[in-house]
């Protein structure tokens, strides 16, 4: 037997401190602490008094961010921000400090905690999407993640194809809104349906990224799976299907298949798995599903076969910086 690398047993129970991290990073996000260095280096004193905290506890919890490269402590008990706790102040263009809330909220560990139940049956320990119905306040917290989220990713989504070509473009399950207003910026002779429940759209009307765009988007109640309303040439699904199993990912698609004319297409866009053995995205994503949702991160192959099952044939895939992927299908001809 080879003798086993001490080193190496260390790497391996560093990856064991991912739920301090999760937390400390949770806990300074909801504190606002990196709003509070906004202007410059502050005594934790000051900071833990600003935060209504006790001082030693947030002391050793920057510290050990610190360590991370999260935070700066540039003098004894005195801390700044560092270039990626810049990312958590509310007020940065791009800030992911609500998606590290999200992360750290009791439904998201919860969710994780349950793996062991997940990886035994191939079920969710719980309806993930049934407890963001009935609780309002984690429905709100999930709801600012995923806009977030899509902030992100919109920008390269909206140049990285020609939506214009098909005139209309309807995005089902699509939240908020914010990817197909990104989309139909860029694309000034396009008009848009932004589909999805009744209460999602609720909120949506209210965002303050339509007022520029109110002549061309309108709002469709819509449960994808009973049925998708033929108004539109080009439908689009961003991170939808991940969210579910085969045989519902399967129904989705048929329910759109239903709807995409002849001339129509239909755009997937999904996490990418990345190579074998390397880490990404898409496998911590898959992970997440799989605990969460009963759902699965699927490679293109895998879209391929279920996209066949409903109709389509896949026209092209591709990649969005590495970590998403697009992939076109149109209505099979034969």
């Amino acid at each position: 037997m080879p003798h086993i690398s001490a080193q190496r047993a260390f790497q391996l129970l560093r990856m064991t401190e991912g739920p301090i991290v999760n937390q400390s990073l949770y806990v300074t996000a909801s504190l606002g602490i990196a709003d509070l260095l906004e202007d410059g280096p502050r005594d934790i004193s000051v900071i833990a008094d600003a935060a209504k905290v006790d001082e030693q506890a947030l002391y050793r919890t920057l510290r050990f961010l610190a360590g991370h490269g999260v935070f700066f402590e540039t003098t004894p008990r005195q801390f700044a921000n560092s270039e990626l706790s810049e990312w958590l102040r509310s007020d940065e263009p791009g800030s992911i400090r609500r998606i590290v809330i999200f992360r750290g909220s009791r439904y998201f560990l919860s969710a994780v905690a349950g793996l062991d139940n997940a990886i035994a049956t191939g079920k969710p320990a719980h309806d993930a999407f049934e407890r963001l119905r009935q609780d309002k306040e984690e429905a709100r917290i999930f709801d600012d993640a995923m806009t977030d989220i899509s902030a992100i990713w919109a920008p390269s989504i909206a140049t990285a194809y020609d939506f214009g070509q098909w005139g209309s473009l309807m995005d089902v399950g699509g939240g908020n809104g914010l990817l197909l207003a990104a989309i139909l910026k860029v694309h000034p002779h396009l008009c848009g349906v932004l589909a999805d429940q009744q209460h999602v759209l609720a909120r949506a009307r209210t965002g303050a990224i339509w007022p520029d765009l109110k002549d061309r988007v309108v709002f469709e109640s819509v449960d994808f799976f009973h049925s998708i309303p033929a108004i539109c040439r080009a439908y689009l699904l961003k991170n939808v299907l991940h969210d579910w199993n085969d045989d519902q990912a399967l129904q989705i698609l048929r329910h759109c298949r239903r709807a995409v004319p002849s001339n129509g297409v239909l755009l997937l866009v999904e996490y990418s798995l990345g190579p074998t053995n390397t880490p990404s995205l898409g496998k911590a994503a898959d992970m997440i599903m799989l605990a969460s949702t009963g759902g699965k991160e699927r490679t293109v192959d895998e879209h391929r076969e279920l996209l066949a099952a409903a109709g389509f044939q896949l026209e092209n895939a591709t990649s969005i910086e590495g970590d998403i992927t697009m992939l076109e299908a149109k209505p099979a001809t034969s």
